[in-house]
């Protein structure tokens, strides 16, 4: 018998129904253990277990149920019983706006006070059913970072889309199956140059590898636009990192294998979990994102991934995601949505900020039209420079170094009239090396839902 007929089979045995005999737990609107039954008993296919469920719910409604009711409709396998549910939040709530919109109930929902503590256990119950592995995530014996019930499950299994480790690489001359068109994320550490297009990452939304003798992962956020390279040693400790399954705010959650955390893909920090409280943060590597036939020209010995990743997909450009990209409509909803810019336009976020500092992030629009741009973060003064095809690479200045010419390539002249030369690490000559720093690009929308407090440079758009 499935969980879900025995759960429901379980409810008619017991009567557990608001019209039935007095219970010891009713004065108090049932246990937890009951009320995770009785939600529980909205997903079964048996004809009377939904009423039942909806009848107790109505007769021993508490305000905590809201958050629950919300969390567990996307998956009610009846039409007519999910529309009842929102009937009955919105009939408890006294609010109908959001009618029979999920995504606006949620929005809803979060701009209210987060859940109570014993939201965890619900959520443990209702995912362990897609996944055991998923229970562990929501233990409620280690007090989340951030709200539950903003943390989303994305439709697949702990590691459904499957991470590339220790992936086949190819020498650039034998990767015949890229076009100099093709988007890849390039990498170079220690003179270890690597290419990662997005044709492949895109199914996969993660790799760990080996580059340059320094362990990393790179995670791709496919809904967020974002590709971050971190670092997967700190303080001595190795962190396996995986693919989680949910998200927060339309932004993918990492996981270790160890202890079973929830990283927040943006932040490289735990924040769920055993880990949540350790103060843990993956160290942040260079990353850029161009062309295929742009990053072979500046690294003739790169490497890039092979075809043959142990995998069956639709490997050709623009394959993976291509409505979602081709849109500005999102995939899930996020608290709010910041209109300064289109949902899904693209931003270069710094990450050298400063503790407790403003998050930056400048429209990758606005330095296509500033190929030479300055700025000051973190407490540094810094260039961006944007070449042809649009990548953006970062590089700190010196006290009263600035950049006065570049010719897009290799050729730097500073306001003093040296000549430097550019590399993915540094700006270097005539005594001078101004090192690259870490910065990666981002889907609007997604950044700012991790980061609210923003400020945004983007030219004529005002900043807030």
């Amino acid at each position: 018998m499935s969980r879900r007929r025995f759960i429901g089979a379980m409810i008619l045995a017991i009567g557990l129904c608001a019209t039935g005999p007095p219970m010891v737990a009713r004065a108090q609107g049932g246990t937890d253990e009951t009320v995770r039954v009785r939600f529980l008993g909205l997903l079964v296919e048996h004809p009377d277990a939904p009423s039942l469920s909806l009848a107790w719910l109505d007769a021993h409604w508490r305000d905590e149920f809201v958050p629950m009711a919300l969390e567990i409709v996307r998956f009610i396998p009846q039409r007519s019983t999910a529309q009842a549910l929102l009937a009955l939040v919105a009939r408890k709530t006294g609010e109908s706006g959001p009618g029979n919109s999920w995504a606006e109930w949620m929005r809803w929902q979060w701009a209210r006070a987060a859940p109570p503590p014993s939201f965890a256990a619900f959520k443990a119950t209702l995912y362990r059913e897609i996944d055991p592995r998923f229970e562990r995530y929501f233990s409620p014996a280690f007090p989340p970072l951030i709200r539950l019930d903003e943390v989303v499950w994305g439709g697949v299994v702990q590691d459904g889309i499957p991470p590339l480790r220790e992936p086949k690489m190819l020498a650039a001359r034998d990767a015949r199956y890229l076009a100099d068109g093709d988007v890849v994320f390039g990498v170079e550490i220690n003179g270890d140059a690597r290419a990662y297009p997005k044709r492949i990452l895109a199914w996969h939304e993660m790799f760990v590898d080996r580059v340059g003798g320094i362990d990393v992962a790179g995670v791709y956020c496919t809904l967020c636009g974002a590709v971050v390279v971190y670092e997967t040693t700190v303080d001595g400790r190795s962190h396996r990192l995986g693919t989680s399954g949910f998200l927060y705010r339309s932004n993918k959650l990492m996981y270790d294998a160890e202890t079973q955390s929830l990283w927040a893909m943006l932040e490289g920090r735990p924040v769920i979990g055993p880990l949540a409280d350790k103060n843990i943060a993956l160290p942040t590597r260079e990353v850029v994102t161009s062309t295929w036939g742009e990053w072979r020209r500046r690294h003739p010995t790169t490497t890039v991934l092979s075809l043959a990743t142990g995998y069956q997909r639709d490997y050709d450009e623009g394959a993976a995601y291509r409505t979602y990209f081709a849109t500005d409509v999102l995939m899930f909803p996020v608290p709010n949505e910041d209109r300064r810019l289109r949902n899904k336009q693209e931003v270069l976020v710094p990450r050298f900020g400063k503790a407790g500092e403003r998050p930056l992030a400048i429209g990758s629009d606005f330095l296509r039209r500033n190929p030479v741009w300055h700025g000051r973060y973190g407490g540094r003064d810094f260039v961006v420079l944007t070449d042809a095809t649009g990548a953006h690479r970062i590089y700190a200045l010196g006290e009263g170094l600035r950049i006065r010419t570049w010719d897009r390539d290799r050729k730097v002249t500073d306001s003093a009239g040296r000549a430097l030369t550019m590399s993915e690490t540094a700006l270097v000559g005539n005594g001078i090396k101004s090192p690259r720093l870490p910065a990666h690009n981002a889907f609007w929308f997604g950044w700012h839902a991790a980061h609210p407090d923003t400020e945004l440079v983007a030219g004529d758009v005002a900043s807030r």
